[in-house]
């Protein structure tokens, strides 16, 4: 008899997860087992596998304890046990028990056959009693049947509505770029009839050059004139969101194999990469176990200088444990510490020399988010136990646990040094602060799982986005939110603030948000008016990640598609692109701004140099 692996095993736990509503816990397995990556075919299993599996172990047990009894005769009936005997005994207890009950059947059996009359009499007895119990076993049969062949027409029916369904949203879904396709068509239409206006300027422009010297002053006169017509022109058209799109004539420029470097060392997916505030260090985090700290030259990368690792353990010995997989990071404000959290439940402190200094223990299931407090003398995380922790740093120990969610806390995000905002699988917002043993506030309107909350500089405005498709900006001083950004038509993974407005380096620019969905776009949205601004197109698979140059001038965003893009804000268009090998989980600038670094899945760290 061939056995079930453990591949087999994770994708049979995978489809009861999925079946049974836990959207989330499937993910996280499918993401850590590598599910996709096995060669099992999904449609040969059938709905209810695992159960149906179980059942047949339980019966399969009590058929063997019944039939590898030595002592009792194979002709006689099955006595079934309860099915926390089957799973909490073994075969050879099972059978003691069952000799047990036979031997005590046996002593009663004596006691009656004391005449022949009464045996003859039992035994006519014990027939009418199996033929009974085979005429209700027969009928129950018969009713389980039944029951079956309609659970099947039931299944049949919502299959259909399900595929009937799915050919509703294909013909909208065409419908859809088919209207899309007109508008990208008008537009390039518009965009060729501008590019015509401008030749012809530039062509009366060059004639007005010619023209002597005693009509120079008219024709600056006429050019101003002109310059402030374009002006209104671009005026009026931004009030319009714009949908940015890569076409043949605006191609990015590669950024060529000079300026990446590869570093390679992790055995399993990247999940989480952070450069240092302070320093040349990049951090990253994986599934295997380890986070590494990469001391990367100042300056151009150049091909033949070797960037040294330190390899931070999370496991002893084994590199192979799951529950140790790093799903988190966060530098001090300082650059001195790094904080890492992983699926143990454990948060992790070390020094920049790969020292662990502390080892935070207090949640029941996997941290996914963590954050330092600005002044760094608290660490907050969020775990899948629904909860969040504040850990006093210097005393190496948790301050208060914050248990208010219904469901696996997502993410976590300091307003100032005492304040905090969570999100969770729970659709709930919470502002919490230290000391306080109820929410400060709650903030309520999504439909879905809310993935990430994110302060503005400033810490009045939060940001919030959803599996709802939706973004909500909220007021520290309002109840609901302020503004509902609804642009999206899929799942949003995460959003962004621009490092520009109030309390920034750059108070002198527009406040932006910046949102990536699994729609394959990026939207841009004005803070203050709850508009999008534009939509950049140019991923064909879901964005899991953005970062904002330090100046704010540009964006980068990472792809399923395993591609980087860099937007220029200002210019309105993708300047540089790298594609590698893997799908992209995060992308993230330096402090300088001149080096990007983002972590693939298929087990690597790049890092770009980012020149213009």
């Amino acid at each position: 008899m061939s056995s079930l692996t453990s591949v087999e095993m994770n994708f049979l736990v995978f489809r009861y997860l999925q079946e049974s509503g836990f959207t989330h816990a499937a993910f996280t397995l499918g993401y850590e087992a590598g599910i996709n990556k096995s060669n099992i075919d999904g449609n040969m299993v059938p709905p209810g596998a695992l159960v149906k599996f179980v059942q047949k172990g339980l019966q399969y047990m009590e058929m063997e304890a019944n039939l590898t009894n030595g002592e009792m005769e194979t002709e006689e009936d099955f006595s079934f046990f309860q099915p926390l005997d089957l799973i909490s005994k073994d075969v050879k207890e099972l059978q003691d028990m069952l000799r047990e009950r036979k031997r005590k059947e046996r002593d009663k059996e004596k006691e009656k056959d004391k005449s022949k009359e009464n045996d003859r009499e039992v035994e006519g007895e014990r027939s009418r009693l199996r033929e009974k119990d085979r005429h209700e076993k027969l009928k129950e049969r018969e009713k389980e049947r039944e029951r079956e062949k309609m659970e099947r027409d039931k299944e049949r029916e919502r299959e259909k509505m399900e595929r009937d369904k799915e050919r509703e949203r294909e013909k909208m879904e065409r419908e859809t770029f088919e209207r899309e396709r007109e508008r990208m068509k008008l537009e390039r239409e518009r965009e060729t009839e501008r590019e015509r206006e401008r030749e012809k300027m530039e062509k009366e422009k060059a004639q007005e050059k010619q023209v002597g010297d005693g009509d120079r002053d008219m024709v600056i006169d006429q050019s101003d004139k002109a310059n402030a017509g374009d002006e209104d022109h671009a005026r009026s058209s931004a009030a319009e969101p714009m949908d940015i799109t890569m076409t043949p004539a605006s191609m990015p420029s590669h950024i060529p194999s000079s300026d990446v470097r590869i570093l390679e060392g992790h055995t399993s997916e990247v999940c989480a990469c952070a450069w240092s505030p302070s320093a040349s260090l990049l951090a990253s985090g994986s599934g295997d176990t380890t986070a590494r700290i990469w001391n990367i030259p100042e300056g151009p990368l150049k091909s033949g200088r070797t960037i040294n690792a330190l390899i931070l353990k999370h496991a002893k010995g084994k590199s192979n444990e799951k529950s140790k997989d790093v799903t988190t990071l966060d530098w001090n404000g300082e650059g001195t510490l790094l904080a890492t959290g992983s699926c143990d439940g454990q948060a992790r402190i070390w020094t920049t020399n790969g020292d662990l200094i502390s080892t935070l223990s207090k949640h029941k299931g996997p941290i996914f988010s963590l954050k330092w407090n600005k002044k760094g003398d608290y660490l907050l995380t969020g775990s899948v136990d629904r909860t969040a922790v504040v850990w006093d740093v210097k005393a190496e120990e948790w301050k208060q646990q914050f248990e208010f969610h219904t469901g696996p806390t997502l993410d976590v995000d300091w307003r100032n040094n005492v304040s905090f905002a969570t999100s969770s699988t729970d659709t709930f917002i919470y502002l919490c602060k230290i000391g306080e043993t109820r929410p400060v506030k709650v903030f309520a309107g999504h439909q879905g799982e809310v993935n990430c909350v994110k302060w503005d500089p400033t810490g009045t405005l939060l940001a919030s986005c959803s599996d709802d498709s939706t973004a909500k900006i909220w007021n520290i001083k309002q109840h609901n939110f302020v503004h509902d950004l609804r642009d999206h038509t899929k799942e949003i993974y995460t959003i962004r603030w621009s490092p520009t407005g109030p309390g920034t380096n750059n108070p002198n620019k527009q406040l932006t948000l910046a949102s990536a969905s699994f729609d394959s776009t990026v939207k841009l949205w004005d803070a203050e008016l709850g508009k999008m601004i534009c939509s950049l197109n140019g991923h064909r698979d879901a964005v899991y990640s953005l970062a904002f140059s330090p100046n704010g001038e540009y964006i980068a965003s990472g792809s399923v598609d395993k591609s980087i893009h860099i937007w220029s804000l200002k210019e309105g268009k993708v300047v540089k692109t790298y594609t590698g090998e893997g799908g992209i989980f995060e992308v993230c600038w330096n402090k300088e701004g001149n080096k990007l670094a983002a972590c693939f899945a298929d087990n690597s760290v790049c890092v770009l140099d980012f020149r213009m």
